[in-house]
Protein backbone atom coordinates (compact mmCIF):
# COMPACT_ATOMS: atom_id res chain seq x y z
CA UNK A 1 0.00 0.00 0.00
CA UNK A 2 1.46 3.57 -0.99
CA UNK A 3 1.27 4.96 2.97
CA UNK A 4 1.58 8.79 1.59
CA UNK A 5 -2.06 8.03 -0.14
CA UNK A 6 -3.63 6.00 2.35
CA UNK A 7 -6.20 8.20 2.83
CA UNK A 8 -7.85 6.52 0.05
CA UNK A 9 -8.20 2.88 2.15
CA UNK A 10 -9.58 4.76 4.91
CA UNK A 11 -13.09 3.40 5.78
CA UNK A 12 -16.22 5.55 7.00
CA UNK A 13 -19.04 5.45 9.35
CA UNK A 14 -22.32 6.74 7.95
CA UNK A 15 -23.94 9.67 10.77
CA UNK A 16 -27.30 9.14 12.22
CA UNK A 17 -27.75 13.22 11.01
CA UNK A 18 -27.70 11.44 7.32
CA UNK A 19 -25.55 14.39 6.56
CA UNK A 20 -22.51 12.60 5.73
CA UNK A 21 -19.69 9.91 6.37
CA UNK A 22 -16.91 10.51 9.82
CA UNK A 23 -13.65 9.10 9.16
CA UNK A 24 -12.60 6.36 11.42
CA UNK A 25 -9.48 7.77 11.72
CA UNK A 26 -8.54 11.28 12.67
CA UNK A 27 -5.96 13.96 13.72
CA UNK A 28 -6.54 15.35 17.18
CA UNK A 29 -4.76 19.08 17.05
CA UNK A 30 -5.17 19.16 21.06
CA UNK A 31 -1.00 18.70 22.94
CA UNK A 32 -0.37 18.96 25.93
CA UNK A 33 1.92 21.11 26.77
CA UNK A 34 0.18 23.43 24.33
CA UNK A 35 2.12 23.82 20.52
CA UNK A 36 3.16 26.85 18.60
CA UNK A 37 1.18 27.80 16.02
CA UNK A 38 3.34 26.85 13.23
CA UNK A 39 4.01 23.68 14.69
CA UNK A 40 0.14 22.95 14.55
CA UNK A 41 0.11 24.63 10.84
CA UNK A 42 2.86 22.12 9.99
CA UNK A 43 1.72 19.38 11.46
CA UNK A 44 -1.93 19.32 9.96
CA UNK A 45 -0.19 19.81 6.74
CA UNK A 46 2.25 16.98 7.05
CA UNK A 47 -1.32 14.75 7.82
CA UNK A 48 -3.22 15.61 4.89
CA UNK A 49 0.16 14.92 3.17
CA UNK A 50 0.21 11.54 4.68
CA UNK A 51 -3.80 11.46 4.12
CA UNK A 52 -5.63 12.24 6.98
CA UNK A 53 -8.91 13.86 6.00
CA UNK A 54 -10.66 14.38 9.29
CA UNK A 55 -9.53 16.96 11.83
CA UNK A 56 -10.33 17.54 15.73
CA UNK A 57 -10.00 20.90 17.45
CA UNK A 58 -11.76 23.06 19.61
CA UNK A 59 -12.35 26.78 20.96
CA UNK A 60 -10.06 25.80 23.94
CA UNK A 61 -6.99 24.05 22.36
CA UNK A 62 -6.13 27.30 20.45
CA UNK A 63 -5.59 25.29 17.48
CA UNK A 64 -8.58 26.83 15.29
CA UNK A 65 -6.80 29.14 13.34
CA UNK A 66 -3.67 27.02 12.56
CA UNK A 67 -6.08 24.21 11.31
CA UNK A 68 -7.82 26.63 9.10
CA UNK A 69 -4.53 28.46 7.76
CA UNK A 70 -3.05 25.11 7.14
CA UNK A 71 -6.18 23.73 5.17
CA UNK A 72 -6.10 27.11 3.10
CA UNK A 73 -2.68 26.49 1.86
CA UNK A 74 -3.06 22.76 1.12
CA UNK A 75 -6.11 23.72 -1.17
CA UNK A 76 -3.53 26.48 -2.77
CA UNK A 77 -0.78 24.14 -3.37
CA UNK A 78 -2.68 21.52 -4.55
CA UNK A 79 -2.49 18.91 -1.62
CA UNK A 80 -6.62 18.83 -1.77
CA UNK A 81 -9.19 19.94 -4.37
CA UNK A 82 -11.21 21.68 -1.76
CA UNK A 83 -12.14 22.23 1.94
CA UNK A 84 -14.71 19.93 1.14
CA UNK A 85 -12.64 16.68 0.92
CA UNK A 86 -11.99 17.49 4.59
CA UNK A 87 -13.85 16.31 7.72
CA UNK A 88 -13.66 19.09 10.38
CA UNK A 89 -14.85 18.53 14.09
CA UNK A 90 -14.87 21.73 16.52
CA UNK A 91 -16.35 21.72 20.24
CA UNK A 92 -18.27 24.17 22.31
CA UNK A 93 -16.62 25.01 25.47
CA UNK A 94 -17.97 25.07 28.78
CA UNK A 95 -18.37 28.81 29.25
CA UNK A 96 -20.12 29.03 25.94
CA UNK A 97 -22.49 26.15 27.32
CA UNK A 98 -25.67 28.73 27.14
CA UNK A 99 -28.63 28.43 24.90
CA UNK A 100 -27.88 32.48 23.90
CA UNK A 101 -24.11 31.65 23.54
CA UNK A 102 -23.96 28.67 21.22
CA UNK A 103 -24.54 30.44 18.11
CA UNK A 104 -22.21 33.27 18.58
CA UNK A 105 -19.68 30.84 19.68
CA UNK A 106 -19.63 28.57 16.55
CA UNK A 107 -19.74 31.85 14.33
CA UNK A 108 -16.58 32.67 16.19
CA UNK A 109 -15.17 29.18 15.38
CA UNK A 110 -16.19 29.54 12.01
CA UNK A 111 -14.11 32.86 11.71
CA UNK A 112 -11.07 31.57 13.27
CA UNK A 113 -11.53 28.41 11.03
CA UNK A 114 -11.79 30.57 8.39
CA UNK A 115 -14.55 28.44 6.74
CA UNK A 116 -18.72 28.12 6.31
CA UNK A 117 -19.33 25.79 8.09
CA UNK A 118 -17.84 22.60 10.36
CA UNK A 119 -18.91 18.78 9.78
CA UNK A 120 -19.47 17.87 13.37
CA UNK A 121 -19.72 20.24 16.41
CA UNK A 122 -19.74 19.11 19.85
CA UNK A 123 -20.76 20.08 23.37
CA UNK A 124 -17.08 19.77 24.95
CA UNK A 125 -18.20 18.38 28.73
CA UNK A 126 -21.77 17.98 29.87
CA UNK A 127 -21.13 21.30 32.83
CA UNK A 128 -21.32 25.18 32.15
CA UNK A 129 -19.38 27.75 33.48
CA UNK A 130 -20.13 31.31 34.13
CA UNK A 131 -19.76 33.12 31.07
CA UNK A 132 -16.63 35.16 29.46
CA UNK A 133 -13.01 33.84 29.44
CA UNK A 134 -12.19 30.34 28.09
CA UNK A 135 -9.66 28.62 30.78
CA UNK A 136 -8.80 25.26 31.53
CA UNK A 137 -9.22 23.98 34.77
CA UNK A 138 -12.79 26.11 35.09
CA UNK A 139 -12.33 28.01 38.51
CA UNK A 140 -14.42 26.18 41.22
CA UNK A 141 -16.90 28.72 41.87
CA UNK A 142 -17.24 29.53 38.20
CA UNK A 143 -19.01 25.82 37.63
CA UNK A 144 -22.89 25.66 36.70
CA UNK A 145 -25.45 22.98 36.02
CA UNK A 146 -25.73 22.95 32.09
CA UNK A 147 -29.52 23.88 31.22
CA UNK A 148 -29.96 20.64 28.14
CA UNK A 149 -32.81 21.94 26.73
CA UNK A 150 -31.77 25.12 25.76
CA UNK A 151 -28.06 24.45 24.69
CA UNK A 152 -29.05 21.20 23.10
CA UNK A 153 -31.87 23.36 21.10
CA UNK A 154 -29.22 25.81 19.99
CA UNK A 155 -27.27 22.99 18.96
CA UNK A 156 -29.93 21.69 16.94
CA UNK A 157 -30.77 25.00 15.11
CA UNK A 158 -26.84 25.23 14.43
CA UNK A 159 -27.31 22.23 12.27
CA UNK A 160 -30.71 23.22 10.48
CA UNK A 161 -29.33 26.89 9.40
CA UNK A 162 -26.36 24.84 8.09
CA UNK A 163 -23.44 25.93 10.37
CA UNK A 164 -22.66 22.56 11.36
CA UNK A 165 -23.53 19.10 9.12
CA UNK A 166 -23.87 17.22 12.27
CA UNK A 167 -24.19 17.15 16.31
CA UNK A 168 -23.09 15.95 19.09
CA UNK A 169 -21.90 15.41 22.44
CA UNK A 170 -17.90 14.85 23.87
CA UNK A 171 -17.43 13.42 27.53
CA UNK A 172 -20.98 12.31 27.83
CA UNK A 173 -21.87 9.07 29.47
CA UNK A 174 -25.30 7.38 29.44
CA UNK A 175 -27.18 9.11 31.65
CA UNK A 176 -26.43 12.31 30.57
CA UNK A 177 -27.01 10.89 26.79
CA UNK A 178 -30.63 9.81 27.71
CA UNK A 179 -31.30 13.08 28.76
CA UNK A 180 -30.26 14.79 25.54
CA UNK A 181 -31.76 11.70 23.76
CA UNK A 182 -35.46 12.65 26.06
CA UNK A 183 -35.93 16.27 24.78
CA UNK A 184 -34.10 16.04 21.18
CA UNK A 185 -35.54 16.53 17.76
CA UNK A 186 -31.97 15.92 16.03
CA UNK A 187 -30.05 13.05 18.15
CA UNK A 188 -26.32 13.35 19.02
CA UNK A 189 -24.73 11.74 15.97
CA UNK A 190 -21.30 11.71 17.69
CA UNK A 191 -20.16 11.05 21.67
CA UNK A 192 -16.21 11.82 21.47
CA UNK A 193 -14.71 9.87 24.62
CA UNK A 194 -11.98 8.36 26.10
CA UNK A 195 -11.88 4.78 24.73
CA UNK A 196 -8.50 2.62 24.65
CA UNK A 197 -7.66 -0.94 26.09
CA UNK A 198 -7.69 -0.10 29.29
CA UNK A 199 -10.77 1.92 29.27
CA UNK A 200 -13.04 -0.01 26.71
CA UNK A 201 -16.35 1.63 28.06
CA UNK A 202 -18.11 -1.64 27.09
CA UNK A 203 -21.47 0.38 28.65
CA UNK A 204 -21.45 3.20 26.95
CA UNK A 205 -20.29 1.92 23.32
CA UNK A 206 -22.94 -0.55 23.48
CA UNK A 207 -25.57 1.95 24.75
CA UNK A 208 -24.74 4.38 21.79
CA UNK A 209 -24.75 1.69 19.22
CA UNK A 210 -28.37 0.70 20.17
CA UNK A 211 -29.32 4.62 19.22
CA UNK A 212 -27.39 4.69 16.34
CA UNK A 213 -24.68 7.46 17.99
CA UNK A 214 -21.33 7.33 16.67
CA UNK A 215 -18.46 6.57 19.60
CA UNK A 216 -15.22 8.72 18.25
CA UNK A 217 -12.10 7.88 20.82
CA UNK A 218 -9.86 9.88 22.26
CA UNK A 219 -6.53 8.71 24.98
CA UNK A 220 -6.94 6.05 22.50
CA UNK A 221 -2.27 5.03 23.21
CA UNK A 222 -3.63 6.41 27.02
CA UNK A 223 -2.90 10.36 26.85
CA UNK A 224 0.26 11.08 28.79
CA UNK A 225 -0.14 14.92 29.54
CA UNK A 226 0.39 17.39 32.12
CA UNK A 227 -3.26 17.37 33.70
CA UNK A 228 -4.05 13.47 33.20
CA UNK A 229 -2.83 10.64 31.50
CA UNK A 230 -1.62 7.31 32.07
CA UNK A 231 0.97 4.84 30.93
CA UNK A 232 -1.22 1.96 31.15
CA UNK A 233 -1.56 1.39 27.74
CA UNK A 234 2.02 1.97 26.71
CA UNK A 235 3.28 -0.31 29.11
CA UNK A 236 0.94 -3.23 29.21
CA UNK A 237 2.46 -6.75 28.50
CA UNK A 238 -0.34 -7.93 27.19
CA UNK A 239 -0.16 -5.48 23.90
CA UNK A 240 3.39 -5.65 24.18
CA UNK A 241 3.31 -9.25 23.38
CA UNK A 242 0.35 -8.78 20.84
CA UNK A 243 2.37 -5.88 18.90
CA UNK A 244 6.23 -7.96 18.78
CA UNK A 245 3.77 -11.37 17.62
CA UNK A 246 1.82 -9.06 14.91
CA UNK A 247 5.18 -7.00 13.63
CA UNK A 248 3.43 -3.74 14.80
CA UNK A 249 3.98 -1.03 17.44
CA UNK A 250 1.47 -0.85 20.59
CA UNK A 251 -0.06 2.04 18.77
CA UNK A 252 -1.07 0.52 15.47
CA UNK A 253 -2.54 -2.71 18.13
CA UNK A 254 -4.10 -0.27 20.23
CA UNK A 255 -5.55 1.57 17.05
CA UNK A 256 -6.91 -1.31 15.27
CA UNK A 257 -8.21 -3.11 18.13
CA UNK A 258 -10.56 0.23 18.56
CA UNK A 259 -11.32 -0.03 15.08
CA UNK A 260 -12.41 -3.52 15.26
CA UNK A 261 -14.69 -2.27 17.59
CA UNK A 262 -16.74 -0.23 15.38
CA UNK A 263 -14.68 2.86 17.01
CA UNK A 264 -13.23 5.94 15.35
CA UNK A 265 -10.54 6.71 16.82
CA UNK A 266 -8.23 10.54 17.04
CA UNK A 267 -4.46 10.40 17.11
CA UNK A 268 -1.75 12.91 18.18
CA UNK A 269 1.54 13.24 16.91
CA UNK A 270 3.71 16.00 15.33
CA UNK A 271 5.91 13.31 13.99
CA UNK A 272 5.40 12.58 10.32
CA UNK A 273 6.81 8.85 10.62
CA UNK A 274 4.48 8.11 13.46
CA UNK A 275 1.95 9.90 11.39
CA UNK A 276 2.31 7.59 8.92
CA UNK A 277 2.41 4.32 11.46
CA UNK A 278 -0.54 5.03 13.10
CA UNK A 279 -2.74 5.27 9.72
CA UNK A 280 -1.26 2.09 8.88
CA UNK A 281 -4.12 -0.23 10.46
CA UNK A 282 -5.59 -1.30 7.84
CA UNK A 283 -4.94 -4.79 5.75
CA UNK A 284 -4.61 -6.77 8.96
CA UNK A 285 -6.38 -7.63 11.92
CA UNK A 286 -6.48 -8.95 15.21
CA UNK A 287 -7.32 -12.80 15.84
CA UNK A 288 -9.78 -13.59 17.86
CA UNK A 289 -7.50 -14.75 20.65
CA UNK A 290 -6.04 -11.38 20.97
CA UNK A 291 -9.18 -9.96 20.81
CA UNK A 292 -10.18 -11.92 24.20
CA UNK A 293 -6.82 -11.45 25.90
CA UNK A 294 -7.43 -7.63 25.54
CA UNK A 295 -10.65 -7.55 27.07
CA UNK A 296 -9.36 -9.28 30.47
CA UNK A 297 -6.63 -6.04 30.58
CA UNK A 298 -7.77 -4.42 34.41
CA UNK A 299 -9.59 -1.46 33.57
CA UNK A 300 -9.55 2.31 34.66
CA UNK A 301 -9.37 5.52 33.27
CA UNK A 302 -6.69 8.16 32.48
CA UNK A 303 -9.14 11.04 32.31
CA UNK A 304 -10.96 10.86 35.90
CA UNK A 305 -12.30 14.16 35.29
CA UNK A 306 -11.50 15.71 38.92
CA UNK A 307 -11.30 19.03 36.93
CA UNK A 308 -15.09 19.33 36.40
CA UNK A 309 -16.33 18.06 39.70
CA UNK A 310 -16.93 21.06 42.20
CA UNK A 311 -19.13 21.68 45.34
CA UNK A 312 -20.46 24.45 42.96
CA UNK A 313 -20.91 21.19 39.47
CA UNK A 314 -24.28 19.17 39.67
CA UNK A 315 -21.06 16.59 39.90
CA UNK A 316 -19.46 17.00 43.57
CA UNK A 317 -17.38 13.66 43.01
CA UNK A 318 -16.27 11.83 39.92
CA UNK A 319 -18.52 8.45 40.99
CA UNK A 320 -21.60 11.26 40.27
CA UNK A 321 -19.42 12.53 36.97
CA UNK A 322 -19.48 9.18 35.07
CA UNK A 323 -21.80 5.86 34.59
CA UNK A 324 -18.27 3.21 35.43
Amino acid sequence: MDIDRIHLAIPEINLNSGTGKIPVLGFGTASDPPADSETRKRAVLEDIQVGYRHFDTASLYNSEKPLGEAVVEAVNSGLIKSREELFITSKLWCSDAHGQYVLPALMETLKNLDMGYVDLYLIHWPVSAKPGKREYPIKEDDFLPMDFGTVWAAMEECQRTCLTKSIGVSNFTCKQLREILDMAKIPPAVNQVEVNPCWQQKKLREFCVERRIVVVAYSVLGSIGTFYGSERVMESEVLKQIAETKGKTIAQVCLRWAYEQGVGVLVKSFNKERMKQNADIFGWSLSVEEVDEISKIPQRTACLGLDYTSVYCPYKTIEELWDE
